[in-house]
């Protein structure tokens, strides 16, 4: 538990693998799907999750070049669990909501 933890730890790393469970974007496109992600964590994550062989960078040959990320065979291993992840969390916004308003 603790390796998963330390690998998918953050507040935006487990949403970046969401994001690219839908297919490889640009490193613009990623901003704009996770706008509030501060661009230098982006930078970071993406090397990060590059190192533990999570995601693929690739660089196209045209002038100028343009970077995708895509997951790897081994991040999409980890797609039920973020999965998991995001629903318990609609359900746990959902329940602070109910708390809140009663």
């Amino acid at each position: 538990m603790k390796t998963t933890l330390d690998v998918v730890c953050g507040k935006w790393k487990a949403v970046l693998l969401l994001e690219l469970v839908e297919g490889p974007l640009r490193f613009s496109e990623i901003k704009k799907a996770i706008p509030r992600i501060p661009h230098q964590t982006l930078i970071k994550h993406l090397k990060e999750l590059e190192q533990d062989g999570l995601i693929n960078r690739v660089e196209s040959d045209d002038v100028p070049p343009k970077v995708k990320y895509s997951l790897t065979s081994y991040g999409y291993a980890l797609e039920p669990l973020l999965q998991e992840m995001e629903k318990w969390g609609r359900v746990h916004r959902s329940r602070s909501e109910e708390t809140i308003a009663n």
